[in-house]
């Protein structure tokens, strides 16, 4: 099978960085299928999916940034809406287990998305 002569393999960090930001995505719907109120289009999961497609696709090295951006607006959403408590209300399970599933990837996507756009500076590397 021979591929493309364009064809690049994505960096680990970028992999990484759309991984994280998918499972995020992830977990808002576990709390949406939990009973959580959420838009009928929750905007997170839009923001999430986007900024995933765009440091996937993205052809430059900043690329990554928009998914820390992503994530940091998540991060910073959830405690200034006030909904941190959720994070230790267990009822119901299910929509604490999807927000701290949602807090651990976008922590991970922060983390990730600055390490693949330094690995892309220090390397010069053109995109992914």
């Amino acid at each position: 099978m021979t591929t493309a002569p364009n064809t690049r393999t994505k960096a680990p960090w970028v992999r990484w960085t759309v991984i994280a930001l998918l499972v995020a995505a992830g977990g808002i719907v576990i709390q949406i299928i939990s009973g959580a109120e959420y838009p009928v289009v929750p905007p997170g999961i839009v923001i999430l999916l986007v900024a995933a497609g765009f440091v996937w696709f993205g052809p430059w090295r900043w690329s990554p940034i928009v998914g820390v951006i992503a994530a940091l607006s998540q991060l910073v959403g959830l405690f200034a809406a006030g909904q941190a408590h959720r994070l230790v209300d267990p009822d119901p399970l299910g929509d604490s287990i999807g927000l701290w599933i949602q807090l651990l990837a976008v922590s991970a996507a922060v983390v990730t998305g600055v390490a693949a756009v330094v690995r892309h500076y220090r390397r010069g590397a053109p995109g992914g």
